[in-house]
């Protein structure tokens, strides 16, 4: 009975982390660019009770009796979906539609992506404008360079492609392509992809290295829609019929504890 105790216990906690998560996908149903969490579970050690079992004429079974010790929070994986693609009024808003994450300059240096492309264009240094995330992070090319542009430029007249290239169009009302691209990458794990908060994702040795669309043959490139933001990939009928499972779940494993509790203080009111 104390085993059950334990094993219940474990369920409870396993529980209480897929509702965390579930909560999360819920909060989260509105984020532009936000990918599905989904908790995965594996059972414990199995404790061997009989090793050797045999039926009422002492023959031997097939099979041992083995009580296993509950359950364990696997991981809490990343659905990489594609989300669905809304209208914007921004005049710097990207959706991607692929497998691609947008490339982002970190405050310490570092490369993050994101697949959100809400994106403004910000006022540099040097009197120019550069590309940014709504928190002011540069933008980068497909040669991971920042986009930016001087200060002559009329950021009105750019134009861009489903291939993310960008072109400005002239006084005479030609298009002139500016040689920018803006960069798009794949990975061949992105569930292996570290969150880092505000949307963004950093590269890790389960994801593995970028591959840069523009410079890898390899990959299927990702369509870049201007003046489209992609919603999140939660459904909330399903996240709800989810918290319905969880907390039923979660309910049914309290119940054993108590059921344990009660029979343990059964056996300790017996007399002999």
């Amino acid at each position: 009975m104390m085993r059950s105790l334990w094993t219940a216990a474990s369920g409870m906690k396993a529980q209480q982390t897929s509702l965390d998560t579930i909560s999360n996908n819920l909060a989260n149903i509105n984020t532009t660019g936000y990918k599905q969490e989904r908790t995965e579970f594996q059972s414990l050690l199995y404790q061997t009770i009989q090793g050797r079992t045999t039926d009422n004429e002492g023959n031997p079974k097939p099979i041992s009796a083995q009580v296993g010790l509950g359950v364990k929070v696997a991981a809490v994986s990343t659905e990489f979906g594609q989300g669905k693609l809304t209208p914007s009024t921004g005049a710097f808003d990207f959706a991607i539609q692929g497998d691609g994450f947008f490339m982002v300059q970190m405050p310490d240096g570092s490369v993050g992506y994101t697949r959100n492309g809400n994106f403004l264009m910000a006022i540099n240094g040097s009197g120019g404008v550069t590309l940014t995330t709504s928190e002011g992070y540069s933008v980068l090319d497909s040669n991971g360079r920042e986009i930016t542009f001087d200060a002559n430029t009329d950021t009105l007249k750019l134009s861009f492609d489903t291939s993310g290239n960008i072109f400005y169009t002239n006084t005479d009302g030609t298009s002139q392509n500016l040689g920018i691209r803006i960069g798009a990458a794949q990975f061949n794990n992105p569930s292996g992809l570290l969150k880092i908060g505000d949307s963004y994702f950093a590269e890790s040795a389960a994801s593995g290295t970028a591959r840069i669309e523009a410079q890898d043959d390899a990959l299927k490139p990702s369509l870049i829609k201007h003046k489209y933001l992609e919603g999140s990939s939660v459904e909330a009928v399903d996240e709800m019929v989810d918290m319905i499972v969880t907390q039923r779940a979660y309910e049914m494993n309290s119940k054993a504890i108590i059921a344990s509790d009660e029979m343990l203080q059964q056996a300790n009111n017996l007399r002999s």
